[in-house]
C-alpha cells in the first residue's frame, strides 16, 4: 500500500510522490504540509462482511491492518503486535432500547486512545532500525497524552515528548501524563502555558523545523499520524460484529445472523464525540471499506467548527473554549483534510453521511444527570455528548464511550451525588508524587527540551 497527502490535489506539477506506510509512519506529516492517507481503500466482499460476527477482535483487527502494510510488516510480526496492543475488551454495552455504547476504555489509561497508541507503538518497534534514535512529539488536550506516554514507556532508542495545556486538563488526567516525570524515564510530558491549539501548532512548528529535522528523527504520534488512525477503524468493525443479534430481530425472517447483521445496516448510526475529528475519519474510511453504517454523528462540544461547516458550508478555525468535555476543546481540528480528502471537498457528499451536533456544558451535566438516574449507566463528559447526539434519531444507535468516567470523577460525583470507584490503574496514578514541568508556548522553548 502506498501513502498519498491530503493537499497532492492542491498541486499543480509539483505533487509529492506517494510513499510507503513505514514512511507515513516515522514522518507523521507529509513534507507539504497536509496528511498521509492511503492511496486506495480496499472495499470487503460480502462474503467476508458476513463473516464478520464469528471473527475475534484479533480477526478482525488483523483483516483490517494487513492491506495497509502488507509488504512491509511480516503477517506474524502484525499478529504479534495485534495481540499484544489489543489485550483488553472492547464491549458493546445496552443503555437504552436500541441505544448502545461501545466501550473503549478498558485498556491501560481508561481511553478509546490506548487502541490506536499501543498498536502504533508496537508497529514503530518492529519496524524502527535500532542505530537511528526516535524522538516521538505529541499534543494532547487529555487522553492523548498518557496513553502515548503508557505505549511508548521504556521502548528501546525511543525519547517521547508530550505537551498539554497548563490547567486545562483534569487531575486526572496530569496524574496519568506525569506520572513518568519522576524517574529517569524515555517519556517526559510539559505543561504549555496555553491552549491545546498552543501545543498542536507548536508540534506542527516542530515538525517544519529544518534544524530539528537535521538533528533528529521526528515523528508525530497524535492522529495525524496513519499509524495512531488506521487501527482505530478497527472496533467499528468490531461494534458492527458485535451488534448481529439485534440485527436478527429487524431481518427479514428466515435470514442468518450475519446477513440480519448486515440488512439491519440501514438504520445503524454511530455517534462520534470529536475533538481533532480522527476518531471519526476513521470511522469513514470503515464505511469507505463497506462496512454497513448510514450515517455519523459528529458530536462536539461548543467547539464546534465541523458542524458550522456541516451547516453553513463554510469551515472557520477559532480559539477554543475550555469546557468539560476538554479532550474535544478543539477550534482547528487537523483530521478535517481527511475528511474533505475522503469527498474530494465535495459538501453534499459529506452531509449524506455525516451530521452535526453539538452540546453546552449544562447539556453535558443534565445527560449524566438523567442516564445514570433513568438508566443506571454512569457517562464520562465526552461520552455524555455522544449518547446525547442519538437522541430523537431513527435507527440503531452505537455511541463511542471513548474514556472511563472516573477519570473525571471531579465532574461527575457533583452530578451523581456519590463517589465514583477508581480503577486500579488510575489509583496507582492518583498515588505517585506529581512532577509537573512547565514552558512557555514557543517554539524555541520545545526545542530546548527536544535537544536536551
Amino acid at each position: 500500500m502506498r501513502f498519498t497527502t491530503t493537499r497532492a490535489l492542491q498541486h499543480s506539477g509539483d505533487e509529492q510522490p506517494p510513499v510507503s506506510f513505514t514512511t507515513a509512519l516515522f514522518h507523521g506529516l507529509a513534507p507539504d504540509g497536509g496528511l498521509y492517507v492511503p492511496e486506495t481503500i480496499e472495499a470487503w466482499p460480502d462474503r467476508e462482511l458476513a463473516r464478520l460476527p464469528r471473527r475475534t477482535l484479533t480477526e478482525i483487527a488483523l483483516r483490517v491492518l494487513r492491506p495497509f502494510t502488507r509488504g512491509e510488516l511480516d503477517p506474524a510480526v502484525l499478529e504479534a503486535v495485534v495481540v499484544e496492543a489489543l489485550n483488553f475488551p472492547i464491549p458493546l454495552v445496552e443503555v437504552a432500547p436500541r441505544v448502545y455504547a461501545l466501550e473503549l476504555f478498558h485498556g491501560p489509561t481508561l481511553a478509546f486512545k490506548d487502541v490506536g497508541a499501543r498498536v502504533m507503538a508496537r508497529m514503530m518497534a518492529a519496524l524502527h532500525e535500532a542505530r537511528d534514535p526516535l524522538t516521538v512529539l505529541a499534543a494532547t488536550s487529555g487522553d492523548t497524552g498518557s496513553a502515548v506516554a503508557h505505549a511508548f514507556y521504556r521502548v528501546p532508542n525511543t525519547r517521547v515528548v508530550i505537551l498539554y495545556p497548563d490547567g486545562r486538563i483534569s487531575p486526572t488526567q496530569e496524574a496519568q501524563l506525569t506520572m513518568f516525570n519522576g524517574e529517569r524515564a524515555n517519556v517526559r510530558a510539559y505543561a504549555v502555558a496555553g491552549s491545546f491549539d498552543d501545543c498542536h501548532r507548536l508540534t506542527r512548528d516542530a515538525f517544519g523545523d529544518a534544524d530539528l529535522r537535521r538533528r533528529m528523527r521526528l515523528t508525530s504520534a497524535n492522529s495525524v499520524n496513519v499509524g495512531r488512525l488506521l487501527p482505530q477503524m478497527v472496533y467499528y468493525f468490531h461494534a458492527v460484529a458485535q451488534v448481529t443479534a439485534v440485527g436478527a430481530e429487524l431481518a427479514p425472517p428466515g435470514a442468518s445472523a450475519a446477513s440480519a447483521a448486515i440488512a439491519s445496516s440501514s438504520a445503524l448510526i454511530f455517534c462520534t464525540p470529536s475533538g481533532n475529528f480522527g476518531n471519526l475519519t476513521a470511522g469513514l474510511m470503515a464505511k469507505r471499506s463497506g462496512l454497513p453504517i448510514d450515517r455519523f454523528i459528529a458530536a462536539t462540544n461548543i467547539n464546534d467548527v465541523v458542524p458550522q461547516y456541516l451547516s453553513t458550508g463554510r469551515f472557520v478555525p477559532r480559539s477554543s473554549v475550555q469546557t468539560l468535555a476538554n479532550a474535544m476543546d478543539v477550534g482547528n481540528p487537523s483530521n478535517f483534510q481527511r475528511m474533505s480528502w475522503l469527498y474530494g471537498g465535495d459538501l453534499d457528499r459529506m452531509r449524506r453521511d455525516v451530521a452535526g451536533a453539538c452540546a453546552t456544558d449544562d447539556d453535558v451535566r443534565s445527560t449524566i444527570r438523567d442516564v445514570y438516574e433513568t438508566r443506571g449507566y454512569l457517562l464520562d463528559p465526552h461520552s455524555a455528548i455522544a449518547y446525547r447526539g442519538l437522541v430523537g434519531r431513527d435507527g440503531l444507535g452505537i455511541f463511542l464511550a471513548t474514556a472511563h468516567p472516573a477519570k473525571f470523577s471531579e465532574i461527575v460525583e457533583p452530578i451523581i451525588g456519590r463517589a465514583v470507584e477508581t480503577p486500579e490503574p488510575l489509583a496507582h496514578a492518583l498515588a505517585l508524587p506529581r512532577h509537573i514541568i512547565r514552558i512557555d508556548a514557543g517554539l524555541e522553548a520545545v526545542k530546548r527540551v527536544l535537544c536536551d
